[in-house]
């Protein structure tokens, strides 16, 4: 079932959750056993993520080098496929532009429309980490706006080979991801809320945002959002803090604040498990705020883990 009608079916707020697949060579036990710990939450969908190849540097006997490529995290679509057969829950492909031809695309989206797959998160996706910047592949997407529109096409019954007789149209959900703190290479705000709109009005059916850890930060966003005419539902993508390490990382991955109320009261913790029963907490208050005025869904970014997302979770789903 498509996420927006979900969304526009549910009485009250929606419970997801995000998976990574296991590194290659580990099994897919992992993935079960973190969904298992989170599945009477009933949620409505699982979005599994997409990692693109790496390279490495191979010395030769002769003293070159050899560049190979790597992907440390295969098995996006096989894992979207083995969630939707054993929890009958709508699994949802990230689906990115780095590493992929136009080509590249159009064929694992055939795929996933064989498996049933009917929902697909749309990113851009991250440099590699020997680029300064992002660079799309050859015949690829520049930006996560290229990809919805082809995307868009599929579902209009148009391919890339134009010469194709009467083509099944795709019937894709597309989602976008967005960031109430501003994406960390748009120059400003207005120009990402811009870009944003540009995404809904090709075919963004919804869009799930960047964690935060300031409700206020969301609150402001969206009505940002809907003064720009952004009317598209506007999912809140939550993550508790659970190590120290985390004040410092997070705020330079993802371009996020951190309250000082927060970073205080880690930065006072004497124990790991203390660290994670603050981030817990906190966690928990923001969902409760976000329910209060009803967001559409509240996502949870679970690196994999289930624990500390099912103690939040709990009472609250």
């Amino acid at each position: 079932m498509q996420i927006i009608e979900k969304i526009k079916q549910a009485k009250d707020t929606l419970f997801s959750f995000e998976i990574l697949p296991p590194l290659k060579g580990k099994s897919i036990d992992s993935i079960f056993k973190c969904i298992d710990g989170l599945i009477e939450f009933n949620p409505a969908f699982i979005d599994v993520t997409y990692h693109r190849e790496e390279y490495i540097l191979k010395k030769r006997p002769d003293g070159s080098f050899d560049r190979i490529s790597t992907r440390k995290r295969p098995g996006t679509v096989a894992i979207c496929a083995s969630i939707q057969n054993k929890y009958k829950v709508d699994a949802v492909p990230h689906i990115i532009c780095g590493g992929f031809t136009k080509e590249d695309t159009e064929n694992a989206l055939i795929e996933l429309d064989f498996l049933g797959i009917r929902n697909v998160l749309l990113l851009r996706g991250d440099n590699l980490k020997t680029e300064s910047h992002f660079i799309p592949e050859p015949k690829g997407h520049r930006n996560s706006l290229e990809l919805i529109y082809q995307v868009k096409n599929m579902n209009n019954g148009i391919y890339l080979d134009e010469e194709l007789e009467n083509p099944t149209p795709t019937s894709f959900c597309i989602g976008g991801a967005c960031y109430p703190e501003k994406h960390q290479d748009a120059p400003n705000v207005k120009s990402d809320l811009n870009f944003l709109k540009r995404k809904t009005e090709a075919g963004a059916e919804f869009l799930t945002t960047q964690m935060f850890f300031d409700n206020t930060k969301y609150f402001d966003f969206v009505k940002l959002c809907h003064n720009q005419g952004i009317t598209v539902p506007i999912i809140p993508g939550i993550k508790p803090i659970t190590s120290k390490n985390q004040l410092f990382l997070l705020p330079k991955i993802f371009n996020t604040d951190i309250p000082f109320e927060l970073s205080n009261e880690i930065e006072k913790a004497k124990t790991d498990e203390a660290v994670k029963q603050i981030g817990i907490e906190w966690c928990k208050a923001q969902c409760k705020e976000l329910k209060e005025h009803k967001v559409p869904v509240i996502h949870f970014y679970t690196m994999g883990f289930a624990e500390t997302t099912r103690a939040i979770a709990k009472g609250l789903f």
